[in-house]
């Protein structure tokens, strides 16, 4: 006999804020829970394992208003002011006063007043409510900002007052400060500070006089936006991730875009940004799959990635971003499990993780002993089968049925046989598939 599909309701998508490590992602609900994925090798995912995971897991059930990642460490604010942090805490980058250990739990560094962090690879920053600018770990490169090449395992202070925005790049700092100056301090061999100079410095140095309201930093490289909405670019570009249509690194601000930009991130060698109209775009390398679908390669210009986005983030070869509906999309590098689809490959394909999509059930084909399911899955994982004879029974009532371990990924159709279905006698059964 042929029986009934039922068609699942997708339940509605919470997704506000998301951040991103070199091989770990976060997100964050609008019910101020934190979620993460990825590699968990130091601790980083806060679970209280040291075991990676390839979907989200729960790390923080409330409160949570901002999240920031380096290389194996995270750090994260709370609504009431106070910072916390887990992972790799070897240089003191979690600013805990400890050196050469790692906390797979988040532990708190601050009891409040902190309104906003950034995380360099082995660095951490964050603003208090009075405009100070604080930082610590690792230091070999001024990138602390504190005068000195001392790894600082407490918070210092870089800046009395009137910090505004924040950055952490590789080894170097960004802040912006009223009135919109952009200021850098660290590594700068590729020109990523954009003072003019390939000098490495210990003390923050004027870039841009005014007008700066965003700044990102990648790996060697940096961006920043104007009040203007003009997106402009600094640094190494082997793989022509400043977008200026060459390959030819630059140690001063180049206009990439000239108006209508939003949003920016800065991976290893790849750049992002949205604009007004919630289009997406990337330049850069595209390698691992960073840029979606449109780039193979690389690219020295901006290509457009998809459209409907009003958040992006990136470190290493992943990108992930939120679309206009609150869901949290990936794509890229995922050895490490960061993309959190429940797999380990790396994808150029655009895939929602956050709210899990649900595979869609296109035809059942059912006997006295078996069914015989067809679907297509968009993301890895188990599923179950949902049998009832009533559809108007609420899902959670139905009885389920068991089924095999998928391995595919978007848009691929499977088949998979389930045997000794619920018995003979059945006139017609109502069917669901459901991610487990």
């Amino acid at each position: 006999m042929v029986v009934s599909q039922v068609v699942a309701t997708q339940a509605a998508v919470t997704v506000t804020n998301l951040a991103a490590g070199f091989y770990h992602s976060l997100a964050i609900k609008s019910d101020g829970s934190l979620w993460a994925m990825g590699n968990n090798s130091d601790g980083e995912l806060g679970i209280g394992t040291f075991s990676n995971t390839n979907r989200p897991v729960l790390v923080a059930s409330s409160n949570v208003t901002a999240a920031a990642a380096g290389f194996y460490h995270t750090m994260f604010l709370k609504v009431d002011g106070s910072l916390w942090g887990m992972g790799y805490d070897f240089y003191g980058q979690l600013g805990d006063g400890r050196t050469l250990v790692t906390t797979n739990l988040p532990e708190q560094i601050m009891p409040n007043n902190v309104t906003a962090i950034a995380c360099g690879h082995q660095h951490s920053l964050f603003r208090k409510s009075d405009g100070s600018l604080w930082a610590m770990g690792y230091n070999a490169f001024g990138q602390l900002g504190d005068g000195t090449l001392n790894n600082q395992s407490n918070p210092v202070q870089v800046v009395a007052n009137n910090v505004i925005a924040i950055a952490g790049g590789g080894a170097c700092s960004f802040f912006t400060k009223t009135g919109g100056s952009l200021w850098a301090v660290g590594q700068n061999t590729s020109g990523q500070l954009g003072n003019g100079t390939t000098t490495t410095t210990n003390n923050p140095q004027l870039i841009v006089a005014s007008g700066v309201t965003t700044v990102a930093a990648g790996n060697f490289h940096s961006l920043f936006l104007k009040s203007d909405g003009s997106l402009w670019a600094m640094g190494q570009n082997s793989s022509g991730q400043l977008g200026i249509g060459s390959s030819i690194s630059t140690n001063s601000p180049q206009q990439i875009v000239a108006s209508n930009v939003v949003a920016i991130a800065a991976g290893d060698s790849h750049s992002v940004f949205v604009k007004s109209d919630g289009s997406l775009w990337g330049m850069g390398s595209g390698t691992s799959g960073q840029l979606g679908p449109p780039v193979i390669t690389s690219t020295n210009v901006p290509v457009q990635i998809t459209n409907s986005v009003t958040a992006v983030v990136a470190r290493g070869n992943h990108t992930a971003f939120l679309r206009a509906d609150g869901s949290f999309w990936v794509m890229g590098d995922n050895q490490n499990s960061a993309l959190g689809d429940g797999f380990t490959g790396s994808t150029r394909t655009l895939e929602q993780v956050i709210p899990s999509p649900q595979p869609l059930l296109l035809a059942t084909n059912s006997s006295v002993t078996n069914v015989l399911l067809t679907a297509r899955a968009l993301f890895g994982g188990t599923y179950q089968l949902l049998a009832s004879t009533n559809p108007v029974t609420p899902p959670n009532q139905w009885v389920s049925l068991r089924t095999n371990i998928i391995t595919i990924r978007s848009s691929t159709n499977f088949s998979a046989t389930l045997t000794n279905e619920l018995g003979t006698g059945v006139a017609q059964r109502f069917f669901r598939l459901m991610a487990q």
